[in-house]
């Protein structure tokens, strides 16, 4: 017997009911969780030897979670608008500002705090993958915490699931009484949790320049695409050359930009606290 989606009210706290305009999403206090547990995260990552010896500090760690929500903004955006719906929004160009319709890219949000990074790089006179390297492992938290506001929300549902599936679910928001696979989950637990535990183990060492950062871009890539196997590709989009859908197409240049710069990182130095 299919599980059925609990439709959980998405606004956690509604204040209107006391003549304050305020409604809290519960989708926005995963956000507030996100931030958290990056700035809890970094402010461990920063205590390592060979980031408080190069002098990191606590406050980096909050500069960077500002650099990096406005890259992801950005970038998530522009990417969903490029990515997407091209044609639509080439036609309905100030449509690309209403945010409050939806449509975020988690490809494009990449490469917009790719771009934070590397101006934050430049204005602090580090390198790109020093700063890299000391927030990869802290964000996949942030990206299990969306997941969970996804689930709640009932979006991004799965694929046809076999019935029998113990659990499958019905999402009532597909329009369908179909059981599905709860990709919401998969995620958060591929993407999430065990691409985070995997990041914390791997980089609680010294590690050459840019390793850790290649081990995010593969890691990602490689549990992005297995996941997309059951989460429904968009509507509008379908599934694209060789069946696989445009999250997949787009996983593919993080799988081998991250190999690639693998091997690149076989030929740095280990931190000098390391050789300490």
């Amino acid at each position: 017997m299919p599980l059925m989606h609990p439709q959980f009210n998405p606004i956690a706290l509604d204040l209107t009911r006391f003549g304050v305009p305020v409604q809290i999403h519960w989708y926005g206090i995963t956000y507030l969780v996100a931030f958290a547990l990056f700035l809890y995260l970094g402010a461990r990552r920063v205590k390592k030897p060979w980031f408080a010896n190069a002098g990191w500090t606590r406050r980096d760690v909050e500069d960077l979670l500002f650099f990096g929500v406005v890259g992801v903004v950005l970038g998530g955006r522009i990417g969903y608008t490029l990515f997407y719906k091209p044609m639509y929004y080439l036609q309905h160009p100030l449509e690309v500002f209403a945010v409050w319709k939806g449509g975020m890219s988690f490809h494009g949000g990449l490469l917009g705090v790719i771009a934070a990074m590397f101006v934050f790089a430049l204005l602090r006179r580090r390198s790109f993958w020093d700063v890299t390297d000391l927030i990869a492992p802290c964000v996949p938290t942030g990206l299990a915490s969306g997941r969970v506001g996804n689930f709640i929300n009932g979006e991004l549902w799965g694929r046809e699931a076999d019935p029998s599936l113990p659990w499958a679910m019905i999402f009532p928001q597909s329009g369908s009484l179909t059981p599905r696979h709860p990709s919401q989950v998969y995620q958060f637990l591929l993407e999430g949790m065990l691409l985070f535990g995997l990041l914390w183990w791997f980089g609680s060492k010294p590690r050459r320049r840019a390793e850790v950062s290649a081990a995010f871009l593969v890691g990602y890539g490689l549990f992005r695409f297995i996941a997309e196997y059951f989460r429904e590709p968009d509507s509008f989009l379908g599934l694209l050359a060789l069946n696989m859908s445009m999250g997949q197409w787009l996983c593919l240049p993080m799988i081998i930009g991250g190999a690639l710069l693998f091997a690149w990182s076989r030929n740095q130095p280990l931190p000098a606290a390391a050789h300490a």
